[in-house]
């Protein structure tokens, strides 16, 4: 017990600090898509331009070459479009580098495992501690050689870094490479194209508190009238004055939509951001604004009225609710899900699957959901795993940052809060102190159900390990030994007293001997009363 890290504290999750809802535009003439395709084509490549610009500079940035960049789109859009564009530049280049620190994390993660693997001798196994040599000479030359890419890599990535130089792709990495694998993507070159152009195309506004409705170059009033600011070089294509284009299709936001048209009527500042979805050939408009975040409860207040324990896996959310004493309660629950197919597929199962947590939550009286903090970055890396690609896949596909993002922003509707726990050994000493004594011939009680009860009893502030199961009166020591925790260094604290070898003396208790099992060691007189008749001598006669 002495090896293993102290686990961290629980802790209250923070609520979203931002909303973003989304509708359709059905209605749209040829002329409103004509229109609104010039748009997005030109502004996408002043944003491409102003994007290559930023890379140019790199840690040479400035509130002064900002402004420049600034007052050079201005002529070719507006002051409003140029502010937006510069705006995205810079946020995009942010994740770029944030993106690139994070791969040369991986780089170093690689780095040290094969290191640590090529030191032993080749077959050597490991340890929970250290890991074991590789299994063959073949595979030790092998993972030498990659050792040096590897290295390669990492001296370019920390000069890249250092140098300030970041490579971003408008459009898109993935989609920039399917281009030379168009049939295994069944893509023809049009296909490609188009959707290459509907990536890079730029149609989004920041918002501004104070301006009508709230945004000044994408404006959406509270009856749903939608017009854009046309770009100086689009002018001539208005509609209404002021170089504005009034789309034909009125819109409405069936999720938030209360808070959206108090905002609006208020003229308090909306995001808005019109995309094209060539697979289903379809125009979303998306409204995003900024909320207070909510008051973070004592973890105390969120844990009066008992905790549910929530285990993440590939295909399910396992939860079991648990009283205020950490005591598992009524019977675990499933919530299956399905990680294949589009982002969209999978946003939506993970949407599906956390809605019915929280109204079971909700209707049993809880106000607190306890999961995991789980970070599986240094777990994805190649090197980790070794030959096990299908765990490393099942790793990888496993959606922890946006089942976290998405519970905190579903539960903060509902005011139940979240309750983020260290991972540590939750899955084993669950398995351990929980499965077995949870089933009974009704119910059987999986390794993910125990993993759910360690993760509510950590957030509650109890150990993992049960109570040992006090022994039966009859037993002379009269169950006192047992009725507090056992302490976590305590050794055979699972098991029974141990025996004190010896003959019977009056330091060792009657059934404390070495022969305390055996039943006729016992009996003195005769054979025990287990396996025989007993019949007492009658009392000697007086003379």
């Amino acid at each position: 017990m002495g090896g293993l890290r102290s686990a961290a504290e629980p802790f209250v999750a923070s609520g979203p600090s931002g909303v973003a809802v989304r509708t359709r535009l059905k209605h749209l003439t040829p002329g409103d898509e004509q229109v609104l395709h010039l748009v997005g084509a030109h502004l996408g490549s002043l944003a491409a331009k102003d994007l290559k610009v930023r890379c140019r500079d790199g840690l040479d940035h400035s509130g002064e070459s900002w402004a420049v960049r600034k007052r050079e789109l201005t002529p070719l859009s507006s002051s409003r479009w140029a502010g937006s564009i510069t705006k995205a530049t810079h946020d995009q280049w942010a994740l770029a580098r944030r993106c690139h620190l994070a791969h040369i994390q991986n780089l170093e993660a690689g780095v040290r495992t094969i290191e640590d693997r090529l030191s032993p001798p080749v077959g050597q196994k490991g340890t929970r501690k250290a890991p074991g040599g590789y299994r063959s000479a073949r595979e030790w030359h092998a993972k030498s050689r990659r050792l040096r890419v590897l290295e390669d890599r990492l001296t370019a990535a920390r000069a890249d870094r250092e140098a300030g130089i970041v490579h971003v792709v408008r459009g898109g990495k993935r989609l920039a490479r399917t281009r030379h694998h168009l049939e295994a993507a069944g893509l023809t070159e049009s296909a490609w194209r188009g959707r290459w152009e509907a990536e890079r195309w730029f149609c989004q506004a920041d918002g501004e508190s104070g301006k009508r409705y709230g945004n000044e170059t994408i404006r959406v009033s509270p009856d749903g009238e939608v017009s854009i600011k046309l770009p100086a070089p689009l002018a001539h294509l208005s509609n209404a004055p002021h170089g504005r284009y009034v789309l034909a299709d009125r819109v409405a936001f069936a999720h938030r939509g209360g808070e959206w048209a108090d905002r609006v009527a208020a003229d308090r500042a909306v995001a808005y951001r019109i995309h094209y979805d060539t697979g289903r050939t379809r125009w979303y408009l998306t409204a995003s604004w900024q909320i207070p975040p909510t008051p973070t409860l004592p973890i105390e207040t969120a844990l009066a009225h008992g905790v549910i324990g929530v285990d993440m896996n590939a295909d399910h959310l396992a939860a079991w609710r648990l009283d205020t004493h950490g005591n598992p309660t009524g019977s675990p629950r499933r919530f299956c899900y399905d990680l294949t197919g589009t982002a969209e597929h999978r946003d939506a199962q993970i949407r599906h699957a956390l809605t019915r947590l929280l109204h079971w939550a909700h209707a049993c009286g809880v106000k607190a959901v306890a999961v995991e903090d789980l970070d599986f970055a240094a777990e994805k890396t190649r090197e980790k795993h070794g030959r096990r690609k299908r765990f490393r896949q099942l790793v990888s596909g496993m959606p922890t940052g946006k089942l976290r993002a998405r519970l905190a922003s579903m539960a903060d509707q509902t005011g139940i809060a979240v309750i983020a726990v260290d991972p540590a050994h939750t899955s084993r000493w669950g398995a351990q102190h929980w499965q077995r004594p949870l089933t009974s011939t009704t119910r059987k009680t999986t390794r993910h159900d125990a993993a759910a009860v360690a993760i509510g009893r950590r957030a509650q502030g109890h150990p993992i390990r049960r109570r040992t199961t006090p022994p039966p009166q009859h037993r002379s020591d009269a169950v006192g030994h047992r009725t507090v925790q056992a302490r976590p260094g305590a050794l055979g604290r699972e098991g029974t007293r141990p025996r004190v070898p010896g003959p019977r003396t009056r330091s060792v208790r009657a059934g404390r001997g070495a022969n305390a099992g055996n039943q006729n060691a016992q009996h003195r007189p005769g054979r025990s009363a287990e396996h025989g008749f007993w019949q007492q001598d009658s009392l000697p006669l007086s003379p």
